[in-house]
């Protein structure tokens, strides 16, 4: 199948392109132009889930000093301490 459908196509095929959006992000476009992409659950879920962790100051800290090499080890439940 195709990674981008044109409206209409996308409204005739719906189910199929659901399914697609299951495994990867499916484009939908207008007059040649990306208006929309359709996203499986899971992958929304992930999103959402990074964004959290982003906007999270404590979070990003910790990670930070992970990726720096000063990080402790302790149990996740540590971080609502930090």
């Amino acid at each position: 199948m195709s990674d981008s459908y044109t409206i209409k196509t996308a409204q005739q095929k719906f189910s199929a392109v659901v399914d697609e959006a299951a495994d990867h992000p499916v484009t939908i476009t207008k007059q040649g132009r990306a208006v929309a992409v359709l996203i499986s659950m899971d992958r929304m879920e992930a999103i959402a889930e990074t964004m959290e962790l982003l906007a999270d100051p404590k979070a990003m800290t910790a990670i930070r000093k992970h990726r720096s090499g000063k990080a402790s080890y302790h149990e996740l439940s540590a971080l609502d301490s930090l």
